[in-house]
């Protein structure tokens, strides 16, 4: 599949819906009204663009659905979508898969984050910068009032994405995140859950293509009645990260078709990655080397070489993915480490080796004799990296 066409403004006149701004709800006969009144008269008053909000119903067994159909009539802007299953997700997904809008919106029904922020969020993916975009709660300028319980369970699933996953964004589930709508279409079939990880997944699986995801500081009070069974939420959190942890291991994650045409590509000709890879390789020999001598009077000559090949192996994947091997974004680099970490291995086995094999010839061998003696070694692992990390760890 062909990577997605490069990023254009949305035209300045337009005469259908720029903007379809998604409502998901289920059961929320009290709020929906209000809620929707108040964000139809924000869109009209501040909103430069035409508009449409839908109110994507997953189940409701109250009178929500009747609400949604009598709001759909009257204003003329509001569509009603009816799910007959519950899941926010699968409510996202139906109303942005029919949405003809070039850009897709969903805000959560109780309006907890404040609506001057919307026109900040949709922004960047009108003006063609980024291909989504995502209220957060936990950036610098945000403000915040919530209770300790919702607080510290935000930060510390937050804190574990960052932690298992990589992820570069600050809070995956804000409810207030814009979308374009090219990058739907291709997004929606890649994310399996239907429920309240689906924003999750959706930003993991862009941000490993390389999709560009902008931030948004919001307003944001919590909404005392919310209806979110946190301790249900939070295991259905932990399996799907389970889920794509196990996939971003093995390899399978789904992105690659996502990447922009624009994108930056990996140098294909060989001289100049060897050009590149030698450059990184003489700082990592470089850091190696004083990593080993500032370790070896305490920890030991085996001890020292293990934990500064260490060190520097980790660098040197990441430095010869960016600067060699021309990949950006976050895509596969928990496999890259992974397999730069095999790389590591054989390093190990052949600078200890020679270490070894020099202490059996000489055992009062001089330590000016030892750094001679890792430096051939390294050099042979260097060629060694180079044409491991071209054929298997940065593989197209």
């Amino acid at each position: 599949m062909n990577g997605l066409p490069q990023r254009v403004p949305v035209r300045a006149h337009h005469s259908e819906p720029v903007l379809d701004v998604v409502v998901p709800v289920f059961n929320e006969e009290a709020d929906l009204e209000p809620s929707v009144r108040r964000l139809h008269t924000h869109l009209r008053e501040t909103l430069p663009y035409p508009f449409r909000i839908t109110i994507a119903d997953n189940a409701s067994t109250d009178r929500t659905p009747q609400i949604a159909a009598r709001l759909a009539a009257e204003l003329q802007e509001a569509e009603w979508l009816r799910l007959s299953e519950k899941g926010r997700g699968r409510a996202l997904r139906a109303a942005w898969s029919l949405s003809p809008a070039p850009v897709l919106v969903y805000v959560d029904v109780d309006l907890s984050t404040e609506l001057t922020a919307l026109l900040p969020l949709v922004a960047p993916l009108i003006s063609g910068h980024s291909d989504i975009a995502i209220g957060t709660r936990l950036a610098p300028g945000s403000r915040v009032v919530r209770g300790p319980k919702r607080e510290i369970t935000s930060r510390c699933y937050n804190a574990l994405l960052r932690s298992t996953l990589a992820v570069g964004f600050s809070d995956a589930q804000c409810g207030f995140k814009a979308i374009r709508r090219d990058v739907a279409a291709r997004l929606l079939p890649l994310v399996q859950d239907n429920g309240w990880f689906f924003d999750t997944e959706l930003l993991v699986i862009a941000e490993r293509a390389g999709l560009r995801i902008h931030e948004v500081p919001v307003d944001w009070v919590d909404d005392p009645d919310s209806r979110v069974d946190l301790l249900a939420t939070a295991l259905a959190d932990l399996r799907g990260i389970a889920r794509i942890g196990g996939a971003l291991v093995r390899g399978t994650l789904p992105h690659a078709e996502l990447r922009r045409t624009d994108s930056a590509a990996p140098p294909d000709g060989l001289t100049t990655q060897l050009a590149r890879f030698a450059a990184v390789g003489a700082v990592s020999t470089l850091g190696h080397l004083l990593l080993y001598a500032a370790l070896r009077p305490a920890a030991g000559g085996q001890v020292a070489n293990a934990i500064a090949l260490l060190v520097c192996a980790v660098a040197n994947t990441a430095a010869n993915r960016r600067f060699t091997f021309g990949l950006r974004g976050s895509g596969g680099v928990l496999r890259h480490q992974v397999r730069g970490l095999v790389v590591f291995l054989i390093g190990l086995v052949l600078t200890s080796g020679s270490l070894a094999a020099l202490h059996h010839v000489a055992p009062a061998a001089a330590h000016s004799t030892e750094l001679i003696a890792l430096l051939v070694a390294n050099l042979v692992a260097t060629l060694l990296r180079f044409l491991l990390l071209r054929a298997w760890v940065f593989r197209a």
